[in-house]
């Protein structure tokens, strides 16, 4: 039996999302280009669940929704003010909340179209919700209640600091939500739709998914960009650094990718954004650092970064504590975790791979008191 270790290149199902091909990412065929200085992460999200885009009235409808679900349950504010809030990764709470939204659903195991679409949209709203009032829980700040006037990404700054954003963060972090939305069949997609095959609930669908995005090796590379930069400090010392990271061999975050070959091209819209909010925040030493990695990966490995290397700048520079880069990224992504798990169930079969053993076999089996 022929065995492909991490699944590389391996077809697992259709799909009508988004696609990579080329070193180009589409949403159902609108080049992420386009999508990204052009749409509002709401018109993503339309465009992900229904592969269409949405008309205006759809769009504000869209809209409206999302506002008319972004609070939480006052039972799981309650329970989300006993976690242990300063000693737990965010990505643990999160994964949690998100695990007892179920239980507060009376429609949670529900299976029917129309349900799931609505579960979607709770889903969506609220988790936002979930993270801003973590992060202001934790500072022991009361939660900020969202406001149904600002759009998506505005809201999520609001609800984090009590203060309505500037617009251009708004715009850098409508741009990192629409970059990060969908990205074909990742490990946490590829989780969530191998949650639901068994005909799971939604709720435990986007539970799984953020239980593989809580990995390292997945949404946690762009905390881990920002770590490195820390402990840099400076231009200066740049280049010291890589060099002994690559002496031993370590892996740098941000850079290289499974799919891509040439480069990722969700990188330059967040290179962009960081060159222009540092400079705006009076960090551009944050940008220079970066921009003399990017050179010397690219000279002395052939590597180019990924989206996670300069969203990790963006973030900092809109005074994002960097353990919540993670549950950010689960912000945006579960837009495509939702848009794919209403796909399996359209046309559903159970995903049950096989393994290659390489264990003992005809093992003689010799009772306990005789071993």
């Amino acid at each position: 039996m022929a065995v492909t270790r991490g699944l590389e290149g391996i077809i697992a199902t259709t799909s009508s999302i988004s696609s990579i091909i080329d070193d180009s990412l589409s949403y159902v065929g609108y080049d992420i280009d386009v999508l990204a200085e052009n749409s509002s992460f709401e018109e993503v999200v339309f465009l992900l669940w229904n592969r269409r885009l949405p008309t205006e009235a759809e769009l504000n409808e869209l809209k409206q929704e999302l506002a008319d679900n972004a609070e939480l349950p006052a039972p799981l504010l309650e329970q989300l003010k006993l976690m242990p809030l300063n000693n737990v990764h965010p990505m643990a709470v999160l994964r949690s909340v998100v695990s007892l939204l179920g239980v507060y659903d009376k429609d949670a195991d529900f299976m029917d179209e129309s349900s799931n679409y609505q579960k979607a949209l709770r889903l969506q709203a609220k988790i936002p919700t979930i993270v801003t009032a973590f992060s202001r829980l934790r500072k022991g700040l009361d939660p900020i209640a969202p406001r149904k006037d600002l759009s998506f990404a505005a809201n999520f700054l609001y609800m984090l600091t009590g203060e309505e954003p500037e617009s251009i963060a708004v715009e850098a972090f409508n741009k990192a939500l629409v970059l990060h939305a969908d990205h074909e069949l990742n490990a946490s997609t590829f989780t969530a739709r191998v949650c639901v095959a068994t005909l799971s609930d939604v709720y435990s669908g986007i539970t799984s998914a953020i239980g593989a995005l809580k990995g390292p090796l997945h949404g946690g590379a762009n905390e881990a960009v920002m770590k490195m930069l820390t402990e840099i400090g400076g231009v200066d010392n740049v280049d010291a650094y890589i060099f002994k990271k690559m002496e031993k061999k370590e892996k740098i975050m941000g850079f290289g990718h499974r799919v891509y070959r040439k480069g990722d091209p969700r990188a330059k819209h967040l290179k962009e954004m960081a060159s222009k909010l540092t400079e705006l925040t009076g960090q551009s030493e944050l940008y220079d650092m970066s921009i003399r990695i990017e050179e010397l990966l690219k000279e002395k490995k052939n590597l180019v970064p990924n989206v996670d290397f300069f969203s990790a700048s963006v973030y900092h520079s809109l005074e994002i504590d960097h353990d919540l880069f993670t549950p950010i990224f689960a912000v945006s992504r579960v837009s495509g975790w939702l848009a794919h798990i209403l796909e399996q169930y359209e046309n559903n079969r159970l995903i049950r791979p096989r393994a290659d053993y390489t264990g003992p076999e005809r093992a003689v089996y010799i009772p306990v008191h005789e071993r």
